[in-house]
């Protein structure tokens, strides 16, 4: 102890300084691609195609699971997936395109390309915004529509006129999600354009931007697709997951097989990332016209809603964010854009996971907090 005493006290001080120290942390911190690994070993079951982008490159481009079921066939990159409500955005983008080239403007009233309708003083930009009070399409076919045969938009405007139920509000009173507005929409470009609406989205979208697995496909094109991942549900009773079309509840998707405009387009993960990347250029339309399409509605007391034309409209710490999803028996499907940081989210599922939306969040939580 005295010989421990006699030495300097500026050593003595860094002895205790050193001593007290906390150990040094030798963990290694796990990278972003080790990160979203461990999320999805939390979900072994989860089926489906996860890819994250960063500036157009992906930096986390992986696949889990099955194409079906039943064969287990193995889902992969180039995997077709039903996009849903996904579809709307290109519905919107089809508009905007005819509205640059002087074939409409937003503020129109639908009455004047589609005759007949009960509904008065709804304008373009109250479908593209879902705040025209329209009352849902899918009630009135399924209640009344022969189910032998397969609806089309022709059929669908045919049974609002016959039976025009009513509105549910007036138009931009509030924000209320409305599949029948982008059936509208469809129509309304099929008129202006004098093009099929399929063949307009081929022609100045899937195309020009190499789309090659992108499409709004019938039963029966997709049914000629080897690479097409199937939506299934998980069935308690079974203990295993079921194809989503064995059930009666997803037959809407069968006799309202010819609709256009609200959902159909099945695509992959690498097209969508074509997709969102042609949204930072001119290469569809201009500039002006997008920032238009990324604004929320103004609703007629003068508050804003969270939607523009077919996307929902966000902020985070990384700046604006566009985003949509999309839900048909068996999948779910979302992209999220982080506009200003061009980081991109692409995340299709085909077994309806329930810790689907779980999944997700803990994604973007990854993209906004990387650390």
């Amino acid at each position: 102890m005295k010989a421990f005493t006699k030495l300097p006290l500026a050593l003595l001080f860094l002895f205790i300084l050193v001593g007290c120290s906390p150990k040094q942390d030798t963990r290694v911190e796990m990278t972003f691609e080790e990160r979203i690994d461990s999320l999805f070993s939390t979900v072994p079951d989860f089926s489906g195609v996860v890819l994250v982008a960063e500036k157009g490159r992906p930096i986390y481009d992986k696949f889990f699971g099955y194409l079906n079921f039943e064969s287990t066939g193995t889902l992969n990159a180039q995997s077709v997936f039903e996009l849903a409500s996904l579809s709307k955005q290109f519905t919107a983008m089809v508009i905007m395109m005819l509205k640059e080239e002087g074939k409409l403007t937003y503020d129109d009233y639908i009455e004047k390309y589609l005759l007949g309708l009960p509904y008065k003083n709804i304008t373009i930009r109250h479908l593209l915004t879902h705040t025209s009070g329209l009352p849902d399409y899918q009630k009135i076919m399924d209640e009344n529509w022969d189910k032998t045969k397969v609806a089309g938009n022709e059929d669908i405007l045919k049974y609002l006129k016959k039976y025009h139920p009513e509105k549910q509000f007036e138009p931009g009173e509030k924000y209320e999600y409305s599949n029948t507005g982008y059936v509208l929409l469809a129509s309304i470009a099929e008129k202006t354009s004098e093009k099929d609406f399929v063949e307009f989205c081929r022609e100045r979208i899937f195309d020009p931007l190499s789309m090659f697995d992108t499409d709004i496909r019938s039963q029966k094109e997709k049914e000629l697709i080897e690479n097409f991942a199937l939506g299934h549900i998980y069935v308690m009773e079974k203990q295993r997951y079921v194809r989503a079309d064995s059930f009666p509840a997803s037959n809407y998707t069968i006799w309202l097989g010819n609709r256009k405009g609200p959902g159909r387009i099945s695509s992959t993960a690498s097209d969508l990332l074509k997709w969102d990347q042609a949204l930072y250029s001119e290469r569809l339309v201009k500039k002006a016209t997008l920032k238009e399409a990324f604004t929320p509605m103004k609703l007629n007391n003068d508050s804003l809603s969270n939607y523009g034309f077919g996307w929902k409209i966000e902020t985070s710490e990384l700046g604006k964010v566009v985003r949509h999803s999309g839900d048909n028996p068996g999948y779910k499907t979302h992209i999220i854009r982080f506009v200003e940081a061009d980081k991109t989210v692409i995340l299709l599922c085909n077994n309806a996971h329930e810790k689907y939306g779980e999944i997700l969040k803990n994604i973007e939580e990854l993209i906004v907090k990387p650390y």
